[in-house]
């Protein structure tokens, strides 16, 4: 009997263990459908559907990952995410539209599409791509990928640095070659895109790459272009130094500096405003690469043009994209407040309109 009643009491504790671990598989799956993917895009997953919204701040940013801190690395938060790559460039372009229809930016992100806007944009018609040129966020690779697909060489590898920029030999047309009607049927009709990047390393990779290295011997950058920022704006005048960046700054955030922008003609692409560049409040373009997130943006304009078997993005140096805040601070340590100010000022329509944050040295 007490055998029989030891037996009945071990049954009893099995299946009371069963039970307990039955329960416990039964929470943890509900644990993980509800919060799946942590380290992920959002911590929180939120449906694939984009609501309107009026106002730019009520457009979705994910908490744990404010935009636009995620763009700090090199893009590998997207990485091997398909699902939500798309999601992120719709934000995208809802945060565009949002911020174009601010009343208070207008000043700062609308401007006419004209042919200045025109001639930045390179065209494709065997495969119905509109590209509009922002220097300095790697926009040679883009203009490769383009020749290769106009037919002008048969691989990137083949194509001679020299030709890339001589608009005679690369076989790239401008949109402004067109007449009006066709102008208009292509920004109606093609795929269009563009990258940015942070407006203010963007600024600081001109200067050096113009004003300090100059690897393409331009040498009206430093011997016409310089000299006449010098001269109207450095403040001690027996300074004999080549251009500082505190003598751009200056310039680049005088609301007055368009009399010298129209004397160094269409040199200024390399520094003026995304939206004179390419009026992405005018036009409506598919997607917006961001050079942050180029190793995932690259692959994904590609499928989105419907190309990407056709071409591939050169292979990105490892470290190029990420944003190198440290460099940043250091180029702007030695600038007075107010010069950086009337700088953003200036800029301002391009970092809202981009999700890029204001500098953290101009809050503090």
């Amino acid at each position: 009997w007490l055998m029989s009643d030891n037996m009945h009491h071990q049954w009893l504790l099995l299946a009371a263990c069963f039970w307990v671990i039955f329960m416990f598989m039964v929470a943890s799956k509900f644990i993980t459908l509800t919060f799946k993917d942590p380290d992920g895009y959002g911590a929180k997953q939120e449906p694939l559907i984009l609501t309107a919204v009026t106002k730019v701040e009520e457009v979705h940013v994910p908490e744990e990952k404010h935009w636009p801190e995620e763009f700090q690395p090199t893009g590998k938060a997207f990485s091997g995410n398909l699902i939500r790559q798309p999601l992120v460039h719709m934000e995208r372009l809802e945060l565009l539209r949002n911020v174009c229809r601010d009343t208070a930016l207008r000043n700062l992100s609308h401007t006419a599409v004209s042919k200045f806007v025109l001639d930045r944009i390179f065209v494709c018609d065997k495969h119905k791509i509109l590209f509009c040129q922002t220097p300095k966020v790697g926009n040679t690779q883009w203009k490769k990928v383009l020749i290769v697909l106009n037919g002008a060489f048969s691989s990137i590898e083949e194509i001679p640095e020299n030709i890339v920029h001589d608009h005679e030999k690369n076989g790239l047309p401008r949109l402004s070659s067109f007449s009006d009607s066709e102008i208009k049927k292509r920004l109606n009709l093609y795929f269009k895109f563009f990258i940015v990047r942070d407006p203010f390393e963007r600024l600081i990779s001109a200067f050096k790459d113009k004003f300090v290295h100059n690897p393409r011997f331009e040498p009206w950058y430093r011997h016409e272009i310089a000299p006449g920022i010098i001269r109207k704006y450095r403040k001690n005048r027996t300074e004999t130094k080549g251009l500082q960046f505190e003598d751009f700054v200056r310039y680049l955030g005088d609301p007055n500096h368009r009399w010298l922008d129209v004397q160094f003609g269409d040199h200024i692409i390399h520094w003026v405003t995304y939206v004179e560049l390419c009026a992405p409040c005018e036009i409506t373009y598919s997607v917006i690469g961001h050079h942050e997130t180029l190793e995932d943006d690259a692959p994904y304009i590609l499928k989105a043009a419907g190309i990407d078997h056709l071409v591939s993005y050169p292979t990105i140096p490892p470290g190029i994209t990420v944003y190198n805040k440290t460099k940043v601070e250091r180029y702007f340590s030695g600038i007075s407040k107010r010069d950086i100010r009337r700088l953003y000022t200036r800029f301002e329509g391009d970092f809202k309109l981009f999700g890029y944050r204001e500098p953290d040295f101009l809050l503090n």
